[in-house]
């Protein structure tokens, strides 16, 4: 399932890693400061563990890791963008987020393909915004296995 960002939407924009990245406003919930999740064992080492987000228990997911980019402290600007998933909600761990943009249609573009094949999965849409480049993420496929394993060679688990 591959959202396609359309001429008019509001894009929340966050960094990774000294990079811009950007997702639709209609897949985010909210925007939380860090709060340290509690581990939980057996889970993929990009899973941080879970919080307990208004009486909700809500997994977290590192996404520096998840996009392979190297680990970086938690600092004040550290956020967690909590993202509606199927039925339930997922945390995103960034290094901030603290814009908001509106697309017009002369401003998205299609991804080049990418020297990795996992982030051809994940990007499918880059944004130009005055002297601004923000890869769209695919929320749905950052969060799903078998996009990571398919992108990997990997057989889906």
């Amino acid at each position: 399932m591959t959202a396609e960002i359309k001429t008019g939407e509001k894009m929340i924009v966050f960094m990774i890693n000294g990079k811009e990245y950007a997702i639709s406003v209609s897949q985010v919930k909210s925007i939380e400061k860090w709060q340290k999740p509690t581990r939980v064992p057996g889970v993929e080492s990009y899973i941080r563990g879970v919080i307990n987000l208004r009486g909700v228990i809500t997994p977290v997911l590192d996404l520096r890791k998840r996009l392979n980019q190297p680990e970086q402290d938690i600092t004040e600007e550290t956020r967690i963008i909590i993202i509606s998933y199927r039925d339930a909600d997922v945390g995103w761990v960034v290094d901030e987020a603290n814009d908001v943009i509106t697309v017009h249609e002369n401003e998205i573009e299609s991804a080049p393909e990418s020297q990795t094949k996992e982030a051809d999965v994940w990007i499918k849409q880059i944004v130009k915004q005055d002297n601004r480049l923000l890869n769209i993420i695919d929320a749905h496929a950052v969060l799903d296995k078998g996009a990571s394993a398919s992108a990997s060679g990997e057989p889906n688990a």
